[in-house]
């Protein structure tokens, strides 16, 4: 990687941490510590912890829209401002309705898959699969600590204190933005004369895409769930409090995750991507049997836990890497946006649907989940491999105009997408090999004032 692309992961992989470690780390307390707000009912509780869900569902796909045509740093700026407002209303909430209220509200800050997109804008087409396995490994690896430090945490910060850190870590969000590379967008297809209901009918015409979207969808909905329901399973089956339950997930995550890596590896390098992913649903759905068969012991919830923790992080490194492959040129923005929506969605139902079954059989509320994981199985086995696509870059010629540039590049056949980062002095080309003849390569080398190796 060069260095634009290790700055561009290294500020979008600091700001996914902080916002997943912010909105998580409640997930696993807040059953428990919950019922000492006013009006609070298992409903409300597990609507609390999964709400946030909702409001991404809802605003992140006008938010990604928004940013296929404009800049989207801004955009990125406003979803933070929101999610540290959230975080201080749910700080000082003193009833169930106003945490409700606090937590919609940092969820309506979904900025996600606009951050996916900034960081596919930034990144050669040969890097992107690395950065997006990266930040995929950075969003499931943020979660499973906000699983372990929320509850060593909360027993000396507190509930309210849990909230204050949201906030805080918003505004870290914010510095670390100036980090990141500003792009300008020149597309070969541009949406200009596209219509919103266009821009989605692309995407949505997309199978495979849909069927990333119910994965991610099934994968949220049973995360959310297991933690809206598991703390109290631990508590009466292992006799460990809320604080101590942090110290069975941290080895548990760090297991699990040491596991999934070499998996990640074979989908990118072997380009295996479809097989490792339909074989981590397949194991999170035998986790989630395991749970519902041997919840009664101490052993069964150790393990069906560790495997699922292995799936999860293998879906969580692989989706966004077959997003940015599979999606349109001009469209990433949308179809990671359409991905968030179904990942959060899917956390506001698992937050629901943990809270209803809370007080149910342990073999009935297992029982279900893994019907729901083992469901999404089903109807994601036909997705095919996703496409392996390349890119090159070049040094931008100085004391040019370049926008007049830009519009020569795309005039070579061959290329579908340029983005220029001026003050870097540095282009991407995405390229498409089969439309590249011997004429083009001169012109691109000739325009680039230097060889290329294309």
């Amino acid at each position: 990687m060069n260095s634009v692309e290790r700055r561009a992961i290294l500020g979008v992989g600091g700001i996914f941490a902080l916002r997943m470690i912010g909105l998580f780390m409640i997930v696993p307390v807040f059953s428990v510590y919950g019922n000492n707000y006013a009006h609070a009912t298992p409903f409300l509780i597990g609507l609390a912890v999964g709400i946030y869900g909702l409001g991404q569902a809802i605003f992140q796909i006008p938010m990604s829209l928004a940013a296929d045509k404009f800049p989207r740093k801004p955009i990125i700026f406003l979803g933070l401002i929101l999610f540290a407002i959230g975080g201080m209303i749910a700080a000082n909430a003193t009833d169930i309705y106003e945490v409700i209220i606090g937590r919609a509200l940092a969820g309506s800050g979904a900025v996600s898959a606009v951050l996916m997109a900034l960081l596919a804008d930034v990144t050669r087409e040969e890097m992107r699969t690395k950065a997006m396995a990266t930040m995929g490994l950075t969003i499931a690896t943020s979660i499973m600590l906000a699983f372990a430090f929320g509850p060593l945490l909360v027993g000396s910060l507190g509930i309210s204190g849990l909230f204050w850190l949201t906030s805080g870590f918003a505004v870290l969000a914010m510095l670390l933005l100036l980090v990141v590379p500003t792009p300008l967008r020149v597309l070969k297809h541009n949406l200009d004369n596209k219509s919103i209901g266009q821009q989605l009918k692309t995407v949505l015409n997309i199978g495979d895409l849909n069927r990333l979207h119910i994965g991610v969808f099934a994968l949220h909905l049973t995360m959310t769930a297991i933690f809206v329901i598991l703390p109290h399973q631990l508590n009466e089956v292992m006799g460990l409090s809320v604080r101590q339950q942090g110290l069975v997930y941290l080895p548990l995550l760090f297991i699990g995750f040491a596991v999934a890596i070499p998996f990640i590896i074979i989908a990118e390098k072997k380009r295996r991507m479809r097989q490792v992913f339909l074989g981590a649903i397949a194991l999170m759905t035998s986790a989630l049997v395991l749970l519902a068969l041997g919840s009664q012991m101490g052993v069964g919830i150790i393990l069906g836990l560790l495997l699922y923790f292995m799936g999860f992080n293998l879906l969580e490194a692989t989706i966004p890497s077959w997003i940015s492959k599979r999606a349109p040129v001009a469209n990433k923005a949308t179809a990671m946006g359409l991905n968030s929506s179904s990942q959060f969605f899917g956390a506001f139902v698992g937050g629901a649907m943990g809270g209803l079954l809370l007080n149910q059989p342990n073999l009935l509320a297992w029982g279900i989940l893994a019907i729901i994981m083992g469901a999404s199985l089903l109807v994601i086995i036909p997705i095919a491999q996703p496409p392996y696509l390349s890119s090159t870059t070049v040094t931008i010629p100085k004391n040019i105009n370049i926008q007049d540039w830009s519009r020569q590049i795309l005039a070579v056949d061959g290329v579908d997408e340029l983005v220029v980062m001026a003050k870097e002095q540095v282009a991407y080309l995405k390229l498409d090999k089969t439309q590249l003849t011997d004429d083009s390569r001169q012109t691109l080398s000739r325009l680039a004032q230097s060889p290329l190796d294309i």
